[in-house]
């Protein structure tokens, strides 16, 4: 998808609600039907198997290239799968990888995939069925789950059924929105909706290659529950990333958010999990936090927080982590407990490494809160090499850099379909494994803790008092153990003059030990009340500047 979030969305919204709404079919738009937003949403669910997951972002065509075609394939990722999860847990050399999200794999005339042509072929630039059947049979067999992406609010304007649709078809007009005129109003950030097709208008939130689906027809619906079970029953996927959810259904110039979109997705909750409970989706609703919650629980299983992302590369950025601490209160205080995606940044933003100046420390700093955080956690991939990418699209796309000693980077023994980024030679795959302190070895050590003990995964989390807005402090625990995580953000030390850790509600025993799994040696050990109450602990003299220490309290 296109970047689309942006300051004067809501201005906007709030100018253009008094428009009128939209008839699906030709004629002139008409005030859609009122329907009142659900009354109540889930506060407290069940963790799922996601849960103990952490997943890694793939664009298929920049991943791993195996027949020297320039475009990574299906066949390649499986060539690969070793390096995410070798299947064997006695290994620490693997990533540790345990599900996997491709981004779009069927056919489509784009290099992107978000505008589809056909839901029921795989992208033919990426191999078979076959392939792909290979693909996630070998996943499954290292433990990886498979998720893929599946474009509902949109398709191509070459899909059979929008050509139809525009050529007045009666089978298929109503598939799409149309308008005998053009409204005139524009989108949720000022951008052109509508477009002239043969007969009248069509809506395309996005652009005009990519027309809306109309959601509101039954025979659409009926087609995506369709396309929904082929891909669990015989692609065998387990779940699927569901993209652009808040504009599922459009109420005239409302365009987002809307209550005809919560209804339409809680039909299709109940329809997923009628095929298998343990399908899981996770939503992505580019928006703040307190209209993503809306979508939880009864909608999709969980949703990207945005929010909770950009505050960590903010508090990475330094010198102040306030915003990574204030944000992550607010997240806990509003989503069902860990049923949310937490991530750094993915394929429509700029890459970490690039937002942040090319600084690997602060790399490291922005994956240690974001993997110890509460949530369920998402990679882009090359995220954990340091690849760097600004945009356009593209170029935070680049294909994979696995070695640094040869031109294709080993993403390819041809030409690329786009050129590697100039970094390659330094931040590959075999260049870092080698290096202990590398960032590679960082987030395979950061992901092993995190698959290795439940209160990483689906344990509680307490925000503590740390006595300076330069530091992120949080215990990550469960009825058998904690992890306490602080992070100095800033480019001085943090003295005993500057830093001390409180809370009231201190939860694990008085008399657990306490072991350095980062961090300095010998930890001054916490005094704690028979009441919970924890007062200016001082685990070292002092913190190094854009630093973490992780403790490990146990029995």
């Amino acid at each position: 998808m296109k970047p689309y979030y942006i300051i004067f969305s809501y201005l906007i919204i709030l100018i253009l609600l008094v428009s009128c709404g939209q008839n699906p079919g030709l004629g002139e738009p008409t005030p859609a039907q009122e329907i009142s937003p659900p009354t109540s949403k889930a506060t407290d669910l069940e963790p799922g198997w996601w849960n103990e997951t952490v997943f890694y972002e793939i664009f298929v065509r920049s991943y791993k290239d195996s027949d020297g075609d320039g475009i990574g394939d299906f066949n390649g990722i499986t060539e690969m799968l070793d390096y995410l999860n070798d299947g064997d847990p006695s290994t620490s050399d693997d990533l540790g990888i345990t599900g996997i999200w491709l981004m779009p794999s069927t056919e489509s005339p784009s290099y992107h995939g978000y505008d589809v042509v056909d839901y029921y072929k795989v992208e033919q630039d990426y191999g078979t069925k076959e392939d792909f059947l290979r693909l996630v049979e070998e996943a499954h067999k290292r433990g990886i789950q498979v998720i893929v992406d599946l474009v509902l609010n949109h398709t191509s304007t070459e899909n059979p059924w929008f050509e139809a649709s525009d050529s007045g078809d009666p089978e298929y007009r109503d598939w799409y929105i149309w308008s005998k005129d053009n409204p005139g109003y524009l989108g949720p950030w000022g951008e052109q909706v509508w477009y002239q097709g043969q007969e009248g208008y069509y809506y395309a939130v996005f652009w005009s290659g990519m027309p809306d689906l109309n959601l509101t027809n039954p025979e659409v619906t009926d087609e995506i529950y369709d396309i929904t079970s082929y891909w669990l029953t015989e692609m065998n996927v387990d779940g699927f990333r569901l993209d652009a959810i808040r504009h599922f259904v459009e109420n005239g110039a409302a365009q987002e958010n809307t209550a005809d979109t919560h209804l339409w997705l809680q039909g299709f909750h109940d329809y997923y999990k009628s095929i298998d409970q343990e399908v899981f989706t996770v939503g992505e609703a580019w928006t703040d936090t307190a209209k993503v919650v809306e979508y939880i629980g009864d909608e999709v299983d969980i949703a990207f927080e945005f929010d909770l992302a950009s505050s960590f590369m903010t508090a990475a950025y330094g010198p102040i982590a306030s915003a990574a601490t204030n944000q992550l209160k607010i997240t806990l205080e509003n989503y069902p407990e860990n049923q949310y995606g937490t991530f750094l940044t993915n394929h429509d933003q700029n890459r970490v490494m690039s937002v942040l100046g090319g600084d690997a420390q602060k790399a490291s700093l922005a994956a240690v809160m974001m993997l110890t955080s509460p949530g369920v956690p998402f990679i882009y991939y090359g995220e954990e090499i340091g690849m760097t990418g600004k945009k356009p699209d593209e170029d935070i796309r680049l294909p994979m850099q696995w070695r640094g000693d040869e031109p294709g980077a080993g993403f390819t023994s041809g030409t690329p379909w786009r050129s590697i980024a100039a970094n390659y030679p330094e931040a590959n795959v075999l260049t870092e494994s080698s290096q202990p302190d590398s960032l590679l070895n960082l987030y395979r050590s950061l992901i092993h803790l995190r698959n290795d003990h439940a209160a990483l995964q689906s344990g509680k989390t307490l925000i503590l008092d740390a006595g300076t807005q330069r530091m992120y402090a949080i215990l990550r625990y469960d009825e058998t153990e904690g992890f306490l995580v602080l992070v100095n953000v800033h480019p001085r030390d943090l003295t005993s003059k500057l830093y001390q850790l409180s809370t009231t509600n201190w939860p694990l025993p008085s008399d657990y030990q306490v072991s350095v799994v980062y961090g300095l040696e010998d930890p001054e050990l916490p005094q704690i009340t028979p009441e919970g109450v924890l007062e200016n602990y001082l685990p070292y003299p002092a913190i190094p500047a854009e630093s973490f220490v992780i403790l490990h309290f146990h029995p």
